[in-house]
């Protein structure tokens, strides 16, 4: 299987500069996640590796090589936007996509009826796509991408509009093709889905990539934060110099040091009272993207 690489993606519609240098590197059988606010430039980015739009400059490789239009063919993509015929039957629809990527009319078939069962819309074969709720449009849309087993899945908002249950379906999905070999880019909204699944994160911001890489090196800092639930008078905090309050919910403290082991946080904190919970802090990808968002600001 092979990897998928940006370098240098420019892209501008006119005084507007949607794409900045944008660069990351998708892996065989790796699950990335590409986050950002609206309009920070990931649809603009997943259209310029699919063709449909042409970057400024940079380059787009597969294999270590540009990127051709046969290799798009085995591209599986997921527009945000719906990207069926909604008076076609989903059947129909399976089967035409199927066989435009190249399967015999068997082939198509028998794949258009694997995906719908694994995708749990089977029973909805038969149905025109506008029958059908959003949550199984979602899932006849992602069928519609593996159809016809593609080497690299680029999807855009894969998840959006599923209930918990779909959210399970489709995830268990992509680690499926990922454990194939199959390279998985998608953007998402919802972060703690993508802290969950993906091996490696990409956060992007006005179309300039400020942070990539695992969830365990985007939480690496050479502070340690520690986590105290039980004194809410926030003067303990004055026996620990440098210490500094990332945030404070009710009781709940977590607080950066200099250095240490934790064990003068704790002394600090029992000082002043009861102390409920005590440890380090782990924040999660939402708090991340808050944080390297926030500092990507202050330092323009």
């Amino acid at each position: 299987m092979t990897a998928l690489e940006l370098e240098n993606l420019t892209k501008s519609y006119g005084e507007r500069k949607a794409l900045d240098g944008a660069t990351f590197r998708v892996g065989a059988g790796e699950i990335f996640g590409f986050v950002g606010s609206n309009g920070a430039g990931k649809t603009t980015t997943m259209r310029i590796v699919l063709g449909v739009l042409a970057a400024d400059a940079g380059d787009v490789r597969w294999d270590g090589r540009p990127i051709t239009l046969d290799d798009r063919r085995r591209i599986g993509y997921m527009p945000e936007e719906r990207g069926l015929y909604p008076k076609m039957r989903v059947r129909d629809q399976l089967e035409y996509l199927a066989r435009l990527h190249g399967l015999t009319t068997a082939g198509a078939r028998a794949a258009a009826a694997r995906w719908a069962e694994t995708l749990g819309v089977a029973e909805r074969l038969g149905d025109e796509v506008q029958k059908l709720s959003l949550g199984n449009q979602q899932r006849v849309q992602l069928a519609a991408a593996l159809v016809h087993e593609p080497e690299i899945l680029v999807l855009d908002e894969p998840f959006s509009g599923l209930d918990p249950v779909a959210v399970d379906v489709m995830s268990g999905v992509l680690r499926e093709r990922s454990a194939a070999g199959v390279p998985v880019i998608f953007s998402s909204h919802q972060l703690e889905l993508v802290e969950r699944l993906c091996d490696r994160v990409g956060i992007i911001k006005s179309g300039r990539m400020v942070a990539t890489g695992s969830i365990a090196d985007l939480r690496h800092t050479d502070r340690p934060r520690w986590e105290v639930v039980g004194p809410t008078d926030p003067g303990w905090l004055a026996a620990l110099p440098g210490a500094r309050v990332l945030s404070r919910d009710g009781d709940r403290t977590v607080i950066e040091t200099l250095d240490g082991d934790g064990q003068d946080v704790l002394r600090a904190a029992l000082a002043a009272g009861a102390v409920h919970e005590f440890g380090p802090s782990r924040p999660s990808l939402t708090d991340l993207f808050r944080h390297v968002v926030a500092t990507e600001e202050t330092s323009r």
